[in-house]
């Protein structure tokens, strides 16, 4: 049970049905999930207050696909392509990743993301070379305290089945928690059709949707992949698209109606080659789409700088005039939790809903004297500006800092990992 929480006297931004600015206006925090949101609300016996004048308050941000694990190897990709990437990380470095830098990694990733305003993200784990690696990854993002879905990649030479059947009854077959799970699919554009056959029906007979890097490989791969689902009656079970660069509009549609969502990651797939992002295109489709940071290796780890590849990669575009700052903004919350399947959760300030909710500060050179507080959070803001953090209704970051972590002692516990795994 959580201490009731009154944020008081804020400029409160909801983003449902769509991003708007309600005012000076307090939100109610109770048992975790927001009570209430109005001007001058009534605080119950025992409320903390919390004061935030001249501040922002907002629902948290989503991140739809990170690898989370990566931490320790930020920025070792600038400048670079996807085929490196794939060989780099994947081909060299992931193989020297012990448990133990696993959880380091997730952890500090983690709390990189709570530190940023993220609250939510969706843990894309293609490091689980062993149980031990996915019982250390999930026990970080356990110990961070961020809502999480851990998308499940199962690696190493196990049965996939078998070992996917452990991870969901050990750690997911109980009442829903902060942390949930997803199967990553590697197939079948990356790892092959087989590999994709026995990644699916485990999902599906676990009932858990996928998360699947699909439609980023050419326009004839994204279409061979599509109707190898149709064919093998998986098209209409739950799934989250990550790096859609290549589906037609036609496509997106029937992604839509099959009850799918779409993940881009704008930064990383411009830097990488990966292709043109399709943000705009698949929400015009009708598609939940949300924004992820991808990979520290090669790009951004808040959502700040996502939100602005997103909008300004849009607007250049000849017809992209209709991507506005409060799309952009919708996307990196609302539309992030909608695409994870968590919109009747967080992503809003709708009471009932979790209190995943964000603080940030506008008295500083960069965000003072701000007209519009949405376009200022998509274009101005900076992780030094998220003053508190709430997780359903937990201060996890108070003044600036994070809450119940020795973070100098993990980032040491980094470096040292990041030294030995890239030397």
């Amino acid at each position: 049970m959580t201490t009731p929480l009154l944020l008081r006297n804020g400029t409160v931004i909801d983003t449902a049905p769509a991003p708007t600015v309600l005012g000076r206006a307090d939100v109610l925090v109770q048992d975790g999930r927001i009570a209430a949101v109005g001007p001058d609300l009534a605080a119950p016996t025992g409320t903390e207050i919390l004061d935030a004048s001249g501040r922002i308050v907002m629902p948290g941000f989503v991140d739809t696909h990170r690898h989370t694990w990566q931490t320790a190897i930020r920025a070792t990709l600038p400048d670079s392509t996807l085929p490196a990437y794939l060989q780099r990380v994947l081909g060299e470095l992931a193989p020297r990743y012990r448990p133990d830098d696993v959880y380091a990694g997730t952890l500090a990733g983690a709390l990189e993301c709570l530190d940023s305003g993220i609250t939510t993200v969706v843990d894309w784990s293609h490091i689980l070379l062993t149980p031990d690696h996915t019982d250390a990854d999930i026990a970080a993002l356990r110990a961070s305290g961020i809502r999480a879905v851990f998308g499940y990649c199962h690696g190493g030479d196990g049965d996939l089945a078998a070992e996917t059947a452990r991870v969901h009854r050990e750690y997911f077959d109980a009442p829903p928690s902060t942390v949930t799970m997803w199967t990553a699919a590697l197939g079948p554009e990356i790892a092959g059709e087989e590999r994709a056959l026995a990644e699916w029906r485990v999902a599906r007979d676990l009932g858990v949707p996928v998360t699947v890097h699909m439609g980023g490989h050419g326009a004839e791969s994204a279409a061979r992949g599509l109707a190898f689902l149709q064919d093998n009656g998986l098209f209409d079970h739950p799934a989250m698209y990550v790096h859609a660069n290549f589906y037609t509009a036609d496509e997106f549609k029937r992604i839509a109606a099959a009850g799918g969502t779409v993940s881009a990651t704008p930064g990383v797939e411009a830097a990488l080659g990966i292709g043109e992002p399709a943000t705009g295109r698949a929400h015009a489709a009708g598609v939940p789409t949300g924004l992820g940071c991808d990979t520290v290796a090669s790009g951004p780890g808040d959502m700040f700088g996502v939100m602005r590849a997103a909008y300004f990669l849009e607007r250049a575009r000849p017809d992209g005039a209709w991507f506005t700052t409060a799309e952009a903004l919708r996307a990196a919350t609302l539309g992030g939790a909608e695409t994870a399947g968590l919109g009747g959760v967080t992503g809003s300030l709708t009471p009932g809903k979790q209190a995943d909710l964000i603080v940030l500060r506008t008295d500083t050179l960069g965000m003072a004297a701000a007209h519009d507080p949405i376009a200022a959070v998509v274009l101005s803001a900076e992780t030094r500006h998220v003053d508190t953090v709430l997780v359903g209704g937990r201060v996890l970051k108070r003044g600036g800092v994070l809450q119940g972590h020795d973070v100098p002692s993990l980032l040491d516990g980094l470096e040292r990992a990041a030294a030995r795994i890239t030397a």
